[in-house]
């Protein structure tokens, strides 16, 4: 039996296209194992969205490489698409680089591999094809992941993945509800719809859907109970996405809308496609909702000739828009971006400072708002057991991460849980009743 081991770095869209790969693997009669030393052939899939992503690679590699004897070594993902066949040159013990668009190949890469060829690749990106396997194998038994649009084609000035995914491209609103069918049959109650830019789906079959449609559809597949998406852009981040939410109860009531930046100013040089006041009114619609809907974000700092008052505008937005949480980040050059052609650099140090600011801005805000919410009764889903105590760690509808004091036979349990306290982004919770049955 032909032995693999796989190790993911990054994103939810990476750890899903890490599920493919390892069907794909599985239907080609390669059987897994838990560590690189039991593997022949291993694969690392990469991430090239922070800095020094390339570096953080070849370090594993090289450690890879240590006890590699007699193995076949392969780099996936967004570092493999940006790096490409320099990688053969920095790790010459590598034998394979293969981008997330060329997925759909590796069947016929790893023939090449079996042959002998020592320098196989798959680099292009000029594809309108997405990366769908029926072979999928899933590694949470209750939430599964569905990628419904790969690609981003809105090329914001900090961001590489235009130049790493590919161009955007739907998958028809029929195969995507006959898999999240296939995942409710399956035992499935929980599915996650993924996507570079999830909201910019186009339905390429002459059903027409757009994303609204298609996330109210699979919200009513017999057995699903929740059904959550990730990562919207502002830009394409339209009313009936709320009015769906608002109307159908199987869809999760929370949004994560990434804002970048409170300056107009700034989001301009970023490329964004929007302006704080239509950010705004996005947030207003969301607010608008009769159900509550939690609203999440991404923040960066310190990009290129962002000044003391433009940083403040986002701190003013932060206010503003009320957050439940934020990730924030400081600016990183990546290589390839139209924003390395800026020159009026934002000092690390000013830089490292507002990130402090932000970060302190954003954690008084999620405090104050979880400490009103302690009291409330939420349905749960008990997820995993925590990294302390003893206890068991499950998540409301509203993404919200509740440790609760349960038996480790309830993973995958639906819980109806009174919040009791909170650490500041955590919640502590008692189940107020036994197991709720499966809708």
């Amino acid at each position: 039996m032909k032995t693999f081991y796989i190790e993911t770095f990054g994103c939810q869209m990476n750890a899903h296209d890490s599920e493919k790969v390892i069907g794909t693997l599985l239907a080609q009669g390669y059987q897994q194992v838990p560590t690189p030393d039991q593997a022949e052939l291993v694969f690392y899939n990469t991430c090239s969205i922070r800095d020094k992503a390339e570096q953080k690679v070849f370090h594993r590699l090289d450690q890879f490489k240590r006890d590699g004897k007699g193995k076949t070594f392969a780099v996936l993902g967004c570092v493999a698409q940006q790096e490409g066949e320099k990688i053969f040159e920095k790790a010459p013990h590598v034998s394979m680089v293969c981008g997330s668009a060329s997925y759909n190949q590796l069947p016929q890469m790893l023939v090449q591999l079996e042959a002998g060829n020592r320098r196989v690749t798959g680099l292009s990106l000029d594809t309108d094809e997405t990366f769908e396997t029926p072979m999928t194998r899933r590694d949470n038994p209750h939430r599964a992941y569905i990628t419904i649009i790969e690609g981003c084609d809105k090329k914001c000035a900090y961001c590489v993945v235009p130049f790493t995914r590919g161009p955007e491209r739907s998958r028809t609103s029929a195969s995507v509800i006959a898999e999240a069918q296939q995942l409710s049959a399956m035992g499935y109650s929980e599915i996650q719809l993924l996507g570079q830019n999830v909201n910019s789906y186009q339905d390429p079959s002459p059903a027409g859907w757009d994303f609204a449609k298609l996330l109210d559809e699979v919200g009513r597949v017999e057995g699903i109970r929740r059904v959550r998406f990730t990562t919207s852009h502002p830009r394409d981040f339209v009313k009936p996405i709320i009015d769906a939410i608002d109307t159908n109860p199987y869809l999760c009531n929370h949004v994560h809308l990434p804002v970048q930046s409170g300056s107009t100013r700034m989001l301009e040089a970023m490329q964004r496609l929007y302006t704080r006041e239509e950010y705004m009114q996005r947030i207003a619609w969301i607010k608008a909702a009769r159900r509550s809907i939690a609203i999440t974000t991404d923040i960066i700092v310190g990009f290129p000739g962002e000044t003391e008052a433009q940083f403040n505008e986002t701190l003013s937005l932060v206010r503003e828009a009320d957050f439940d949480d934020a990730y924030t980040f400081r600016y990183s050059v990546r290589d390839g971006t139209p924003a390395v052609r800026l020159k009026d650099h934002v000092p690390e140090e000013v830089a490292a400072e507002r990130l402090t600011r932000l970060i302190e801005e954003v954690r008084d805000n999620v405090r104050r708002k979880n400490l009103a919410r302690v009291g409330e009764a939420h349905e749960v889903l008990v997820e995993r057991p925590a990294k302390r105590g003893g206890l068991m760690l499950g998540r409301t509808r509203n993404n919200h991460l509740v440790l609760l004091d349960l038996a480790e036979a309830s993973i995958g349990e639906y819980h109806q849980v009174q919040l009791t306290g909170t650490t500041g982004s955590t919640f502590t919770g008692r189940a107020l009743m036994p197991q709720l049955a499966v809708l």
